[in-house]
């Protein structure tokens, strides 16, 4: 059966309705998950925090692991909205120490990436297999581009391999993060700073 040119802007009308409400329960489940993180977390948890129905939250997420896939993405992209443009001859670790920095002031957010990253690599989850598998991809992708470019100007030593670079620099910062979630002296973005150093060399900064 076709849809009536009346039903037409009925049904347009509830899938903007749909997708106003999803966008709702997302940032009300970030404002949570900033606060306190993936700890002893279950859909019905989370509702009741946020303000919905259990059927609600499925119906917008289907399951937990989708839900903290999404949340995640979208906090990631409103900062990222908000973040200003890095200085030309900025370093991916120096971005990394950025991020770092930021990240203080969100540690259930930065909890949440953890977890959606040790939940990856268990069977069964393939939300979470395909957000961090895309990310590291992406990742490693972007930061080999700018270091190319880095070397070309020669602020980066030349004779480091850009994927490699990539690489180290997103170990560094992750492991680095997960240290500082267990102990909160550690100096995460000193670190970076140092391996910004190391990975500069001689070149000029």
């Amino acid at each position: 059966m076709t849809a009536t040119p009346d039903d037409a802007p009925r049904s347009k009308g509830r899938y903007a309705k749909g997708i106003a409400r999803r966008q709702e329960i997302l940032d009300k489940a970030i404002e949570v998950f900033a606060r306190r993180g993936s700890q002893k977390t279950s859909l019905r948890a989370i509702a009741e925090e946020v303000g919905v129905t259990h059927a609600a939250l499925t119906h917008y997420f289907g399951s937990l692991e989708e839900l903290l896939v999404a949340v995640y993405r979208e906090s990631e992209r409103k900062a990222g909205a908000t973040k200003a443009a890095s200085p030309p001859d900025s370093s991916p670790a120096m971005a990394m120490r950025v991020s770092a920095e930021e990240n203080r002031s969100i540690p259930g957010l930065v909890q949440l990436y953890s977890t959606l990253v040790a939940m990856a690599l268990e069977d069964n989850h393939p939300a979470a297999q395909a957000f961090a598998t895309d990310r590291f991809t992406r990742l490693r992708h972007d930061m080999a581009e700018q270091v190319r470019g880095l070397q070309a100007s020669g602020h980066l030593r030349a004779d480091l391999d850009p994927t490699l670079v990539a690489a180290l620099v997103i170990a560094a910062s992750d492991g680095l993060q997960t240290q500082w979630l267990l102990d909160a002296t550690v100096d995460h973005e000193a670190a970076l700073e140092m391996l910004d150093r190391l990975l500069r060399g001689g070149s000029p900064r």
